[in-house]
C-alpha cells in the first residue's frame, strides 16, 4: 500500500507512455473483451486470457488527492489504508463492541481537534481528551484480529495484494487462482460497501512516518512538495499526494467517511479482471455482490482551473545536501490533442543513452549524475506540468546545468529534431506498450484507467494511435507554445558549504 510518487522514482515513473497496445490490433482484442455497467452505476471490463488457471482483480477509483477537500489532504491515501483492514466479519472478535469503541474514540478527537485548533487552547482539557481517546482506542483494539483480510487471501493463494493512491485515482488489485474468482467477489464488495475504519489512527501515524521518510527527511521529497506549491497557485495539484502534516494529524474517522460517501460511488468506480475466466460467471457474480451497492449520488468534479502563469517563478531551497535542479512547463491534460506531442518530446530529449539530455549532460559533458524529463506530473486527468530534474555532478553549477538544458529545448523550438529521432520514440512506446500485454495486471490495470479517465478501454490503443500521428511540426509546435519563460517554473536545491565557497570566491574576484 504504497504512494505512486515516491520522490524520484515516483516522478520517473510518469514517463510511461499511455496504457497498451497489441500487436494484433485492436480488433482482435474487442473478441477478448466483455464489459457492462450494473443497475448501479459500476463498470466492469472482463479480458479473457487463458494463459494459465489464474486472474488478476483490479478496483479503479476515479478519486485522488486531487479531489480532497481543504482541511483534508492526504485523506485517499489514508481510505486507501482503512480498505485493507477488514471487514464486520473479518478482522473482529466482536464488531458490535468495537464499532461502540471507535466511534467514541473519534468523537472525543473530533473534540480534541477542535480545543488545539482554537487561539487559546485549554491545555487542561486537551489532557483529558487526549487521555479519554487513548482509552477508548485500547478498548476498541482488544476486539482487532490484526491482518486476517490480508491472511486470508493468501490463504487462498493470492498474490501481488497491494493498492496506490496517486494525484488522480486510487487503485486495488491483486492476483488469485481462477477457481477462488468469487472469493474475490465477496471480500472487495464487503470492503467497500461497508467500511469499517478499524485502527484508524494507527494508520494515521504510519502515513506520517510515509511523509517523514519520503518528503521530510528526503531532499528531493522536499524540493518536489516546494516545486508544486510554487507552480500551482489555485489548482489542487499544489498539494502532496501524501497530504499535510496537520491535516493529516486533524482528520477524523467521520471527515474519511464523508470522502468515501462522494466518492466512493459505484458510478465513480471501475473493475477489471483479466485471465482465465467465464465472462458470463463473472457478470453474475457481480450482480450478486457489487449489485448490493447503493448508486449514490454522482462524485463531485474539480472545477477550479490554475490561471495563465504571468510570469516565471523561482526558488532556491539551501541545504547540506546533494544539488538538485528542478523546471517545469504548465501543459495540459491527457484528452488535449497536444499531450501526444509532449510526450514524445519528453523520451526524444531524456529517455534512454541516445536521447539528447542523457547523451549531452552524462555522458559527452560530464555536467550530471542524471537527467530526465517527462509530461504530465503530478497527474494527467487536469493540465500537469512538463518536468525536467537533473543531478549535477561535482563542481558543475546549477546554473551550468540550466543553461545546458535551455539549449537542448531551445533546439526542439528551433525544430532541430530528425525523423528518426521521432520514429524511435514512436517505436519505443509500442515495444513498451506490447511488453505490457504479458501480464493479466497490465491488462487490467490499463483497461480499468483508460475508461475510468479516457471513457473506454479503447483509448489505449487510440493513445498510441495519437502518437503515430505526430510529426516533426508538431513538437516544435508544442516546444514553441509551452516552453516560454512566464510559463516556468524552476526550483533549485543548493549545498550550503558549496554555496559559501562560491560567495567567497565572488569576493576575492572583486
Amino acid at each position: 500500500m504504497t504512494i505512486k510518487n515516491k520522490l524520484l522514482i515516483g516522478l520517473l515513473s510518469v514517463l510511461a507512455l499511455p496504457a497498451i497496445m497489441y500487436a494484433q490490433g485492436l480488433e482482435t482484442f474487442e473478441e477478448k473483451v466483455t464489459e457492462f455497467t450494473l443497475d448501479n452505476g459500476l463498470h466492469i471490463i472482463i479480458v479473457e486470457r487463458p494463459v494459465a488457471p489464474v486472474a488478476s482483480f483490479v478496483t479503479f477509483v476515479n478519486v485522488g488527492s486531487v479531489n480532497e477537500p481543504v482541511g483534508n489532504t492526504g485523506v485517499a491515501h489514508i481510505f486507501e489504508h482503512m480498505a485493507f483492514k477488514g471487514t464486520k466479519e473479518i478482522g473482529t472478535t466482536d464488531w458490535e463492541k468495537e464499532s461502540v469503541a471507535i466511534t467514541r474514540a473519534d468523537y472525543v478527537y473530533r473534540q480534541w481537534v477542535r480545543e488545539r485548533s482554537k487561539p487559546n487552547p485549554d491545555e487542561a482539557r486537551l489532557e483529558r481528551l487526549k487521555n479519554r481517546f487513548e482509552e477508548l482506542v485500547e478498548e476498541a483494539d482488544q476486539y482487532v484480529v490484526s491482518n486476517e483480510f490480508t491472511q486470508i487471501i493468501e490463504q487462498n493463494g493470492g498474490t501481488g495484494l497491494n493498492a496506490f493512491t496517486s494525484a488522480d485515482a486510487t487503485g486495488y488489485f491483486y492476483s488469485l487462482p481462477q477457481n477462488r474468482a468469487e472469493l474475490w467477489f465477496s471480500l472487495e464488495s464487503d470492503r467497500f460497501l461497508n467500511p469499517v475504519f478499524r485502527e484508524f489512527y494507527a494508520e494515521k501515524d504510519v502515513v506520517m512516518e510515509e511523509r517523514r521518510m519520503r518528503t521530510d527527511s528526503n531532499p528531493v521529497g522536499r524540493l518536489i512538495e516546494e516545486f508544486l506549491s510554487v507552480a500551482y497557485s489555485a489548482h489542487p495539484y499544489k498539494n502532496p499526494v501524501v497530504g499535510w502534516a496537520s491535516d493529516i494529524q486533524g482528520t477524523s474517522i467521520e471527515d474519511a467517511r464523508r470522502f468515501y460517501q462522494q466518492y466512493y460511488a459505484p458510478s465513480n468506480i471501475t473493475i477489471a479482471i483479466a485471465g482465465d475466466v467465464d465472462p458470463v460467471r463473472m457478470r453474475e457474480l457481480a450482480e450478486t455482490y457489487f449489485g448490493r451497492m447503493s448508486p449514490g449520488r454522482a462524485a463531485p468534479e474539480v472545477i477550479t482551473k490554475e490561471p495563465e502563469q504571468r510570469g516565471e517563478r523561482r526558488f532556491v531551497m539551501i541545504e547540506e545536501s546533494q544539488p538538485f535542479f528542478l523546471s517545469g512547463y504548465h501543459t495540459v491534460s491527457q484528452t488535449h490533442p497536444d499531450f501526444a506531442a509532449l510526450q514524445l518530446v519528453g523520451a526524444i530529449t531524456s529517455q534512454g543513452r541516445t536521447s539528447r539530455l542523457y547523451r549531452r549532460l552524462v555522458e559527452d559533458e560530464q555536467m550530471a549524475l542524471a537527467v530526465q524529463a517527462f509530461n504530465g506530473f503530478p497527474g494527467t486527468k487536469y493540465p500537469g506540468l512538463f518536468m525536467t530534474l537533473a543531478v549535477p555532478n561535482q563542481g558543475v553549477s546549477l546554473d551550468e546545468i540550466e543553461a545546458a538544458i535551455e539549449e537542448e529545448f531551445q533546439k526542439v523550438k528551433d525544430g532541430d529534431i530528425t525523423q528518426e529521432e521521432l520514429d524511435r520514440a514512436i517505436t519505443n512506446a509500442r515495444a513498451s506498450q506490447v511488453r505490457s500485454l504479458n501480464s493479466n495486471m497490465g491488462l487490467a490495470l490499463g483497461f480499468a484507467e483508460s475508461h475510468a479517465q479516457r471513457g473506454s478501454w479503447k483509448e489505449s490503443f487510440r493513445a498510441l494511435n495519437a502518437l503515430e500521428a505526430v510529426t516533426l511540426d508538431d513538437l516544435q509546435r508544442v516546444a514553441q507554445t509551452y516552453f516560454v519563460k512566464n510559463n516556468r517554473t524552476v526550483g533549485m536545491i543548493k549545498n550550503e558549504s558549496a554555496d559559501e565557497d562560491e560567495v567567497a570566491m565572488n569576493t576575492e574576484e572583486n
